[in-house]
């Protein structure tokens, strides 16, 4: 995977995209491998190779979303200036990721704005995406009322738009 095919990388140039490829971190881990729990210091952005990572709220552990495809980024609070991360994330199977310390990460936005830019427009999409999604569980909608759009995480509406 190259980090273009994340989410809210898409877009931006190949300069850019090996600056930031520069500061990554490749770790795989097994399943049970806890990778942050809600509430310590946000100062990591992943991104899924390969696995599958659950993604819970509260000492319950409710499940809010399942990271299953390659190029999909998780642990976003580090980029949107919130201190903790605000749920939990816990590889399911094998999984292969990348991530990116949040102070790196931001020196190369830093030193390129534009490509920075279109960096945090992919995450609001994705975001918004994901934001969707729950909408839709939330208001009972069926699986054949939905559609999913390829590695985005995102649902769009199956009617044909006006």
């Amino acid at each position: 995977m190259y980090v273009q095919q994340a989410d809210f990388f898409f877009g931006t140039s190949m300069t850019f995209a090996n600056e930031v490829m520069k500061t990554a971190i490749r770790e795989s881990h097994p399943a049970g491998t806890i990778l942050f729990e809600e509430g310590e210091a946000a100062d990591r952005l992943y991104v899924l190779l390969e696995g599958r990572v659950r993604i819970s709220l509260g000492e319950s552990g409710h499940v809010v979303y399942i990271v299953s495809r390659g190029g999909e980024a998780f642990g976003w609070s580090s980029l949107v200036g919130r201190e903790r991360y605000s749920a939990s994330a816990e590889t399911v199977e094998p999984t292969t990721l990348i991530f990116f310390e949040r102070e790196r990460f931001h020196q190369v936005l830093e030193k390129d704005p534009a490509n920075g830019m279109r960096l945090y427009e992919g995450l609001a999409k994705t975001l918004a995406g994901r934001l969707l999604e729950t909408y839709r569980i939330i208001a009972g909608l069926s699986s054949s009322e939905q559609t999913v759009a390829s590695a985005s995480g995102q649902f769009m509406s199956a009617e044909p738009a006006v």
